[in-house]
């Protein structure tokens, strides 16, 4: 495999026009893999608004028009492409779902956001994405020429149990398209990510779409890639941009020796009293 490989983070506007979003990504995918990108990936619902109202609206099936053209895109430019997530319909239910290309254009995995975003910080904000979306509940990786990577989505960063696992099934990157707003992303956007990083010793990346002050949902932004040491080695701020990130494979393996962490079964050390 080889040792170091660049990552694409897009940070997209996203509009209410599905066709013109649509337009956008595979600019920008194009845009990014001209800079030396072998992996490309997009922000949480790159295709539509963020928001339980548009959810139903905006959903296709899969295949559909967001899935086709990502696919489109991937085999175009000959690169991974992590495609964010767009609302999912599938047997009557909603899902907010990622699907992963190759070079080649096929679709090589699928993962459904696992743990909804229901929270209520009273005065500040309130969303149920429960209302309207069912839950995935399988875990998601894939293999590429440069390593193992594990997919998130969003409210699934918070979960450590999700990227523990991924990182016991050999993934050396953990990729997470995230909306986080005003209210969660500058206090947990970045924090999140840096945690996921230091406790797994693995790159994890965090996609976000562009902020829109309009919109009915502001996102955070700051797209942010970390290191194994907890390192953030490439972020952006909050308009539509592309950043990059050097995936360097022997800086983690270099992590993992300065501070071994794996196969350390200590259980002899503890005493367990159950009262």
């Amino acid at each position: 495999m080889a040792k170091v490989f660049r990552l694409a983070l897009i940070q997209m506007a996203v509009g209410a026009n599905k066709a013109e979003n649509l337009q956008k990504a595979a600019q920008l995918i194009k845009t990014a893999t001209k800079e030396g990108a072998n992996i490309v990936a997009l922000p949480e619902c790159f295709n539509s608004p963020y928001g339980t109202s548009y959810f139903a609206e905006y959903a296709e099936k899969i295949p559909g028009p967001s899935s086709t053209t990502l696919a489109e895109a991937a085999k175009e430019n000959s690169v991974f492409l992590v495609g964010g997530s767009f609302p999912e319909e599938d047997g009557g239910k909603y899902y907010n779902t990622c699907t992963v290309y190759d070079p080649e254009g096929n679709m090589i995995a699928k993962h459904r956001k696992i743990h909804l975003f229901d929270i209520d910080v009273p005065g500040k904000i309130k969303f149920q994405e429960s209302d309207v979306l069912s839950p995935g509940n399988v875990f998601t990786s894939f293999a590429t020429p440069f390593c193992k990577v594990g997919v998130g989505i969003c409210y699934d960063i918070r979960f450590q149990e999700m990227a523990q696992i991924y990182n016991k099934q050999g993934c050396s990157l953990l990729l997470y398209p995230g909306a986080f707003n005003m209210t969660t992303g500058p206090a947990h956007w970045e924090l999140l990510t840096r945690a996921r990083a230091v406790d797994n010793q693995v790159y994890v990346a965090s996609i976000a779409p562009a902020r829109d002050e309009k919109g009915s949902y502001v996102a955070w932004g700051h797209s942010t890639a970390v290191n194994p040491w907890g390192e953030v080695i490439a972020k952006a701020e909050a308009d539509e941009t592309i950043v990059y990130a050097d995936i360097d494979l022997e800086r983690m393996e270099e992590v993992r020796q300065n501070i071994p962490l794996r196969n350390q079964k200590r259980t002899d050390l503890y005493e367990v009293t159950e009262k």
